[in-house]
């Protein structure tokens, strides 16, 4: 399995920690700063024992828990084996910890080659370990001193963390924490906030509640949760069964409590789609009652029937052509000072008549590295494959993005002798990566009666001043025809902070039909409208999109700059593409 980085795909989420009580669970704080540590063992994944007794002669050990699906602590992977490296030399010992139930020793192994990880990666099956540090989440750092105390509690850095992804890290505080330790020093910062998944402990489940999982949680994760959350898709742990559900219990809790799952940024006060992905007040009520009251499984004979899928590779199901980019890229290991210019792959499709797509879905070949890939359909694709955003666009894959799947009787067409064009935008993570990713299509029956075509309402008019927290930008577009409206799509990078579209019908009355108060770029998703809405001719859609350029919005690269259009992810875009339909247009 490719290294998934969510960034967020799944990863963004809110800041606060919660300290409740997680069903069965007793949280203990950290392990402060000034306290010993005993000695322990613990084996790693090919039965080899280590204790902390081990490395007498070491000046500093470092003690990470880790896991293998948390989309944070992943993506600190090579930045642990680079700190190892770094500080091997200088006589500092690393050790990684995994207490998560769910991770065996299998897929331990799996993860630490996957990573190349250069130091152990121990299996603490009861948990002891973790309780005696008092580790939450994943990663979570302790330092010990050459006499094993505790000498700094907390994160790695802060480039990743809960709702944010910098470019780089501000403050490296491992590194400056062993720094103050192997100079003989206090540390400056003994403890920092650690942003990750909560560590799944092992807990006996209660065996009988009034809310069990088998009668009444299954279905609700059926109907929100497994579309993304199972073997192969973008969710990072599998939901499908009761020991994923209980192991991963605690994470749930939080992320529900703090409606931070599933993902749904419109204002529910502002239209209706039909893609919505909030949960509705007493599914969530429902799961934090199973949790509360502890676990229980039920009856296996309450179980509903498994959901099926018609694909475990493809959310669409199994397409009817699949088209592979022509060549893989080799994403570097590091982007120069401009970046990984966008790529863009041709593949002629040598279609001898008209083509209609009802669904379609772009796959990355390997999610570390693939921030986004749009896939056109163009017959001049050869000449102008950087020309005309949204002409022609056939499928996008972005952060947190599902694939496209039209009603019945609508349908994107690829006209005759017109060819794939892949644009792909790569984000190297550390170490050399491989990419061939691929575009899905299952073709309608027959021809649709709406041609859904794609129009991006963008500007490039637009200066960012440094340090303005709330930077206005407008983009128009005016229908001449009597147009179906079918979906919205808002686009901006990391200073994106609100979005919202606008009708302004030519009777002179105007309606909001999407509003986003709060855009995150690292969970960007496609609005359908539950009913097509229609728009006279004359009627003008206006996009308004606010950007925080200041430095108090954590994902800024760069607060003191004047940020302008550009494709890398360190500038600016606004885009508002909408699907629509030319009214009558199929008669």
């Amino acid at each position: 399995m490719q290294r998934m980085r969510m960034s967020f795909s799944l990863v963004l989420v809110t800041s606060a920690i919660l300290s409740m009580l997680i069903a069965g669970r007793s949280r203990t704080d950290p392990a402060p700063a000034g306290k010993k540590i005993d000695n322990f063992s613990l084996k790693d994944s090919t039965g080899k024992a280590f204790a902390l007794a081990d490395f007498k002669d070491k000046k500093a050990i470092v003690v990470l828990f880790i896991g293998t699906e948390c989309p944070i602590n992943n993506n600190y992977m090579p930045r642990l084996a680079e700190l190892h490296k770094e500080y091997a030399e200088k006589g500092v010992q690393f050790l990684a910890v995994n207490a998560n139930t769910q991770d065996n020793v299998e897929r331990i192994a799996k993860h630490a080659k996957e990573y190349d990880l250069p130091f152990p990666v121990l299996k603490d099956e009861t948990a002891a370990v973790a309780d005696r540090f008092g580790a939450q989440r994943t990663p979570e750092v302790f330092v010990l001193d050459g006499g094993r105390v505790v000498r700094y509690q907390g994160r790695i850095d802060d480039q990743f963390g809960i709702g944010f992804q910098r470019p780089k890290a501000n403050r490296r505080d491992l590194a400056e924490a062993l720094d103050s330790v192997l100079a003989g020093k206090p540390v400056e910062k003994p403890t920092t906030p650690v942003a990750g998944c909560l560590i799944g402990r092992p807990v006996k489940p209660k065996s009988d509640g009034k809310v069990v999982f088998a009668k009444h949680v299954a279905p609700i994760l059926q109907r929100h949760c497994q579309e993304c959350h199972r073997p192969g898709m973008i969710g990072p742990m599998s939901l499908l069964s009761y020991d994923d559900a209980s192991a991963w219990s605690a994470t749930i809790q939080e992320v529900v409590q703090e409606r931070r799952m599933p993902p749904w940024h419109a204002d529910p006060k502002v239209g209706k789609f039909a893609n919505d992905r909030s949960l509705p007040k007493e599914d969530r009520d429902t799961l934090l009652a199973w949790i509360e009251q502890g676990c229980a499984q039920g009856d296996a004979k309450d179980l509903p029937p498994a959901r099926q899928f018609a694909s475990n590779e493809w959310t669409i199901g199994k397409p009817d052509l699949v088209v592979e980019m022509p060549t893989s890229f080799k994403v570097p290991a590091k982007a120069g000072k401009g970046g990984v210019p966008y790529k863009y792959f041709i593949v002629p499709t040598n279609f001898k008549e008209d083509r209609w797509v009802q669904a379609v879905e772009a796959k990355p070949g390997n999610r570390a590295v693939v921030h986004h890939i749009i896939v056109y359909a163009r017959t001049l694709a050869k000449e102008n494959p950087r020309d005309g955003i949204g002409d022609g666009m056939l499928a996008a894959q972005a952060p947190g993005e599902l694939p496209t799947v039209l009603p019945m009787g609508s349908a994107k067409k690829i006209p005759k002798g017109a060819a794939f064009v892949f644009q792909m935008h790569y984000t190297p993570n550390g170490t050399e990566q491989t990419d061939r990713s691929s575009v899905g299509i299952i073709f309608a029956k027959e021809p649709p009666k709406n041609e859904i075509r794609t129009r991006a309402i963008a500007t490039r008019q637009f200066s960012i001043p440094p340090g303005d927290a709330s930077y206005k930008t407008v983009s128009t577009s005016n229908f001449a025809q009597d147009t179906m409206l079918f979906s919205f799509l808002p686009h901006m990078h990391l200073r994106g902070k609100s979005f919202e579209y606008k009708a302004h019908y030519p009777d002179g009355k105007s309606e909001t039909l999407l509003s986003v108060p709060r855009y995150e770029f690292g969970w960007q998703a496609t609005y359908r409208l539950q009913t097509p809405l229609k728009l006279p001719a004359g009627t003008r859609i206006e996009c308004t999109a606010f950007f925080d350029n200041s430095a108090d919005n954590p994902n800024n690269p760069d607060a003191t700059a004047t940020v302008r259009w550009g494709e890398q992810t360190w500038q600016e875009m606004m885009i508002g593409f909408v699907d629509y339909a030319i009214a009558n247009d199929g008669k």
